[in-house]
């Protein structure tokens, strides 16, 4: 698979599984979709659903896909995969495939990903896909999945944590832009009379180290993050057999 994503989480197996599982849950931390549906199957039939996502206020790609799952397996873990594609022309992604996994790990659960997609629109979307959206969507996957730790974990909702991100956010960038300015120094030095010398020396490296820390700063705990997340898997991956045995949802 060409993106992979780790997260452990200390939580109930069924909670994880339910809160995945379930769309109603599933829309709320993935930052990836807008909206996810179920629709109607016969029995024994793997699960169709549709998925869209909002790109702007007036815009939204929607697309379908096949999953199916194994809620008892006889090592305790649990596999769900899936297969998707979208038809909307101003999707780069086409179609694609994918699993989650679920590995009971003492007194959590790794829960980890694996998918990759096609992308559309030729040599142009080749490369628009290698240097801009497989990266944004390698670290969306990993942000959602703290996300979901979070409210997992600590009882903080997705709209909740949203709320934390936009405004850690946006007070870095406030930090960012007053030291990068220098908060006009020079014109208020004269104020400190004597010590005019030590604040012209201690400014810039004080400006300097705010700078540094709202660029590279941990998060905090009640922020997502996608850093705390594992991008790359420590072992050797194998496709689940649940998606080897999934159709195109054409």
């Amino acid at each position: 698979m060409g993106l992979y994503i780790e997260a452990r989480i200390r939580a109930d197996l069924d909670d994880l599984w339910t809160r995945t599982q379930e769309p109603d849950h599933h829309q709320r931390w993935d930052l990836r979709f807008t909206e996810i549906d179920y629709l109607p199957r016969a029995e024994g039939e793997p699960q169709r659903f549709r998925y869209a996502t909002r790109l702007l206020p007036l815009l939204t790609v929607a697309g379908t896909g096949v999953s199916a799952g194994e809620r008892e397996r006889p090592d305790g873990t649990r596999t769900s995969a899936l297969r998707f594609c979208c038809p909307h022309p101003l999707s780069l992604l086409a179609e694609g495939s994918g699993y989650w996994r679920y590995i009971p790990d003492g007194d959590g659960v790794r829960f980890l990903t694996g998918y990759d997609y096609r992308p559309r629109w030729g040599a142009f979307g080749a490369l628009a896909d290698r240097l801009v959206f497989r990266p944004v969507m390698g670290w969306a996957t990993a942000w959602s999945f703290d996300r979901l730790r979070l409210w997992l974990e600590r009882g903080i909702t997705p709209e909740r944590a949203r709320a934390n991100w936009l405004t850690e956010l946006a007070v870095r960038a406030l930090v960012v832009t007053a030291a990068a300015t220098g908060l006009v120094v020079d014109s208020s030095l004269r104020l400190f009379g004597p010590l005019a010398a030590s604040v012209a020396f201690l400014c810039p490296l004080l400006l300097t180290v705010a700078l540094c820390l709202a660029l590279v700063k941990e998060p905090l705990s009640g922020t997502p993050a996608a850093r705390r997340c594992l991008r790359q898997s420590p072992t050797r991956v194998c496709t689940p057999r649940v998606l080897r045995a999934l159709e195109n949802p054409r």
